[in-house]
């Protein structure tokens, strides 16, 4: 009835795929991250490049 299920007897057999698992988990991790400091870096240099225009911004929306 259940053909397509694989169980095997030998408990071993699922180490390869744990370890593939925790593989791209592990860089899944490193690579969000990654990208999280690298937003935040280009954040940073985009509040240095129009704070001049920002800070102008705010004293016209207070007057």
């Amino acid at each position: 009835m259940m053909e397509f299920l694989y169980f095997p007897q030998d408990k071993t057999e699922y180490l390869p795929s744990i370890l593939m698992l925790m593989i791209f988990l592990i860089a899944a991790v490193f690579f969000t991250r990654f990208l999280m400091k690298l937003s935040r870096r280009e954040q940073q240099k985009v509040d240095e490049q129009y704070a001049d225009k920002m800070i102008f911004n705010d004293k016209q929306n207070d007057h």
